[in-house]
This record gives C-alpha cells, sequence and structure tokens, in this order.
C-alpha cells in the first residue's frame, strides 16, 4: 500500500508499455516490508532534460531507473557519474544522495558479468571480444575490465566508436591489454555479441561460430528468442567439436534486479558505498 511515508523510484523511458521493473521490484518490496514503489514515468526526449532534476528533488525520491531514450542523456544531467557509467558514456540509473546532489551509474555490464560467475566462469586473467560498443557494448566491457580481465578486444561497425571506447577504458585499467579492429573470436576465453545483429530474421551473425574454440563462453544480449541464430550455431559448433559449451543470455535489467536481490535480503543497491537505493530496517548492504 502507498502511504505519506512511502518512497519512490522513478522507472522513466518512452514508451513503458514494456517496463518490467514495477512488476519485479514493488511485489519484493512488498514482501520484505520496505515501504517503497517503482513508478513508471513515460517521458518523451524532448521534455526529458527539463523533468529529471525537479523530479528527484522530492524528499522521498530514492532515484530513477533510466531506461531509452534517455541514457546518454542522463550523464550530462546528474551532478557525478561512476567509473562504469564514463566509460560507458551513459547511464540507466540516478541516486539521489543523502545531500540532495544525484549520482549516475550503468549496471547493464555488471548484471551480465554476474550472469558469467554464476555460471562457474572465471573472469579474472581471461581473454575477452565483445562485438558492438554502443551503450549495452561499453557497459559489458568496462565490468569485464573492472572483473580482471587480461585481454579485451573491442569491435565496432563504426571504427571510431570502438577506438574512442578503448581511450576510455585505458583511461580508468591502464595495465588493460586492450585492441581494436578485429572479431575473429579464435583464442578468446569469452566472446559477446553486443549488437542489435539477431533481433530481425536473416541478419548475418555478429562473428564466425566456426572460429570457436570449445572452451570459449559465448554470450548473448539479443532476447528476440531463447536461443539466437548465434547461440544456436555455436552449440551446433561444440557439438561438431565434441564438447558441451555454455552460453549465457543477458537481461540487463532483470539480471541487476536479480544480482541485487542475492547481494543481500532487503538491499537494492549500486555501486560503491554512496550507492545504496533501498535499505530495509535492520537490513545492511555491503
Amino acid at each position: 500500500m502507498i502511504t505519506g511515508s512511502t518512497r519512490f523510484i522513478a522507472h522513466v523511458g518512452y514508451p513503458t508499455a514494456a517496463f518490467k521493473a514495477p512488476m519485479i521490484y514493488n511485489p519484493w518490496f512488498e514482501a520484505q516490508g520496505i515501504d517503497a514503489v517503482v513508478v513508471p514515468m513515460a517521458v518523451t526526449g524532448e521534455d526529458y532534460a527539463a523533468m529529471v532534476r525537479p523530479l528527484l528533488r522530492a524528499r522521498n525520491a530514492i532515484g530513477a531507473l533510466v531506461t531509452m531514450p534517455h541514457k546518454v542523456t542522463t550523464s550530462t544531467l546528474v551532478d557525478a557519474i561512476t567509473p562504469t557509467a564514463a566509460i560507458a558514456g551513459a547511464c540507466n540509473a540516478i541516486l539521489r544522495r543523502t545531500d540532495g546532489s544525484l549520482l549516475g551509474d550503468m549496471f547493464d555490464g555488471a548484471g551480465f558479468v554476474r550472469g558469467l560467475l554464476r555460471k562457474g566462469r572465471t573472469i579474472a586473467g581471461a581473454s575477452a571480444l565483445v562485438v558492438g560498443s554502443g551503450g549495452v557494448g561499453s557497459a559489458i566491457a568496462a565490468s569485464l575490465a573492472q572483473a580482471g580481465v587480461a585481454r579485451l578486444a573491442l569491435f565496432d561497425s563504426n571504427p571510431a566508436t570502438a577506438a574512442a571506447l578503448a581511450e576510455r577504458l585505458r583511461l580508468h585499467y591502464p595495465a588493460l591489454a586492450l585492441e581494436t579492429g578485429g572479431r575473429d573470436p579464435a583464442g578468446f576465453d569469452i566472446a559477446v555479441n553486443a549488437t542489435p545483429l539477431g533481433m530481425d530474421e536473416g541478419d548475418p551473425l555478429p562473428f564466425a561460430p566456426e572460429r570457436l574454440a570449445a572452451g570459449t563462453f559465448v554470450g548473448e544480449v539479443v532476447m528476440r528468442e531463447e536461443f539466437t541464430p548465434l547461440l544456436r550455431a555455436a552449440r551446433a559448433r561444440l557439438r561438431g567439436a565434441g564438447r558441451h559449451r555454455h552460453a549465457v543470455r543477458d537481461d540487463p535489467g532483470l539480471s541487476r534486479i536479480l544480482r541485487a536481490r542475492h547481494r543481500h535480503a532487503g538491499c537494492v543497491a549500486g555501486g560503491g558505498a554512496d550507492s545504496v537505493l533501498i535499505r530495509r530496517r535492520g537490513a545492511r548492504c555491503r
């Protein structure tokens, strides 16, 4: 029940019909006795910049979940951003801190990395190929770097986009071996499709599955179906090699919610000590 003391998280984007966060967060908040609610807000691009800061001045505002088409704009509207958001060049969450300032974060990549770890994969010291250097690809690359990959290759259909992402990564991770320009998955421990390829029938594959080694972990961000053309091709390649390959699908929003829920009962947290969004009475978030 919404009361006079209920705090809110705005879920901002346009259109809102496909939003899942209210259906996931709100029943959980109620079950955990957390007096908070996620509220979908249909805000178009032309109205977003003018409304987000006044909205989050409300004293019962916790922050906002931000989705298309506002992720890039958000990074210019907040007072500070996390390193991951800086590398991605976009934010999908805003925290209203105790002093009223706004902190932007990007956790699409964190959910993806969490999925890898839950599949039993080792990221620290691994090599990874990320195809696609847009918002999601940048976030995944940043989170893989934070998780300790030793070698990271970036590819984008626009070479300048991949090069710019590499430069942002170097600022924060100078010891990371970075390369751009190629999308051959041979020799990589992790290969990720962070492009829309696979959304439409007849799309080309983002990289050549026949070049995958038997131990490579294939990551996919397209959610059109459980097994996309890339994942089907990767499985067929493994069968031919006589090995079984794990394949991970990433739903960034859902992965993030589950990551936060399993991190500590009663907590929905971002990265760092200043990014705890919700705390149930008596609960501590690490």
